[in-house]
């Protein structure tokens, strides 16, 4: 183990990006942001796009191409992801490049050894504490320890956490997709009103009654109703729980974005809906198991017999991220979100539309359980193989 470390300096060149922000475009190159730095994997929505006339400009000092390592110098520390193919973009703000020696270093290995416990307390050792944001200092950067192998060894590790890593991005877009097609459906059968009819036709293509409702100023199908969110649901506040209680294994702790650890008991029983109420304000969670909100949100408690999967797609509409009634931090009025009026169907159709799209929930929840233990899997496999603890062996045929 002790001829594999080395240093960063030997085995890549370091670059960083330049010290302002473009003009932000509507397309054209991407102006890559550390946000879009986000467990090893690279988020492209996240970044913004500029001009060619400023790419010029900002690639004077180097233009990133597949195989570099992205990484964060400020700020979100320890966070890198690999340049893909296909893309022309530039660095941004508080962002460096690590372009690996192709005789020393295979990318994908690289990446996993700076993702890896140990290199990641190495830039915490290195970290310089400022007024406004934690760094690394970008000089000293070549001198940081880190164990690099033969690359046999490498490519073998590289090949095994790379699989993983597949088979998640696979259940992810296979996700994706289910949503989008959830979503397609309840958009034609809700906003469009091409619910089936009697017939099984298309309802409002058919020629369906409309009936002009005044209170919400537009024509809503014959048999459907006008009332507010609050004659559908409650939103209970989350209870507060500490960062150390939300690691290990257990239930699914629900933040304001999504899952953020979890903890051995529960608080509500799944499935269930978790909406941001500080923080991400207004963001929709779809919860399939038993759960624990913490008091950043608030969780969906039914008043009529409604089922969750609507009631997921009916508040995703709402636009409740625009409802902020708080100065400082973001906060959600509740209050004004329960009183938003909608146009509810009959319950028999609301029930049809949950039978239809359950399967495709199903098929989601599935996926998202396969991941969460890929997920473990790789988290403890990545230190046992960064470190040699363990190796791959390979099989023979």
């Amino acid at each position: 183990m002790a001829n594999s470390m080395t240093t960063i300096g030997s085995v890549a060149e370091i670059f960083d990006g330049p010290h302002a922000t473009p003009t932000k475009t509507n397309d054209g190159p991407f102006f890559l942001s550390i946000s879009s730095l986000e467990n090893g994997r690279l988020d492209l929505s996240k970044s913004a796009h500029l001009s060619e006339v400023d790419f010029k400009k900002w690639t004077k000092r180097v233009t990133p191409r597949m195989g570099d390592l992205l990484f964060s110098y400020e700020t979100r520390l320890g966070e890198a992801a690999l340049m893909p193919d296909g893309v022309r973009a530039c660095l941004g703000r508080r962002m460096g490049l690590l372009r690996p020696r192709s005789d020393k270093v295979i990318p994908e290995y690289l990446l996993y050894a700076y993702l890896s416990p140990t290199f990641q307390q190495t830039i915490v050792a290195n970290t310089i504490t400022g007024a406004t944001v934690d760094r690394i200092a970008l000089n000293e950067m070549p001198d940081f320890a880190i164990r690099i192998p033969g690359m046999e060894e490498q490519k073998k590790v590289a090949d095994l956490l790379k699989n993983i890593d597949a088979k998640i991005d696979c259940n992810n877009r296979i996700n994706a997709e289910l949503e989008a097609m959830a979503k397609a459906l309840y958009d034609y059968w809700f906003v469009q009103y091409d619910f089936p009819d009697i017939n099984g036709n298309p309802y409002k293509s058919s020629g369906g009654e409309m009936i002009f409702n005044t209170t919400l100023k537009r024509e809503i199908p014959e048999g459907w109703c006008n009332s507010t969110i609050g004659s559908l649901i409650s939103l209970e506040y989350g209870k507060g729980l500490k960062a150390e209680n939300r690691t290990g294994s257990g239930y699914p702790v629900i933040g304001s974005n999504g899952v953020v650890g979890y903890h051995s008991d529960f608080l509500v029983k799944g499935p269930g809906i978790v909406v941001g109420r500080k923080g991400t304000v207004g963001a929709i969670t779809f919860i399939h198991t038993d759960f624990f909100p913490i008091d950043t949100t608030y969780y969906v408690k039914p008043i009529a017999e409604i089922g969750f999967i609507y009631l997921k797609y009916l508040l995703s509409s709402l636009g409740l991220e625009n409802m902020n009634s708080d100065s400082a931090v973001p906060g959600l009025n509740r209050e004004a979100a329960l009183r938003i009026p909608r146009a509810f169907p009959p319950t028999s159709l609301i029930q049809n539309f949950e039978r239809r799209i359950a399967p495709l929930f199903n098929k989601m929840h599935i996926s998202s359980q396969e991941n969460q233990q890929l997920s473990q899997l790789r988290e403890w496999l990545l230190p046992l193989l960064m470190n040699g603890q363990v190796s791959v062996v390979q099989r023979v045929r």
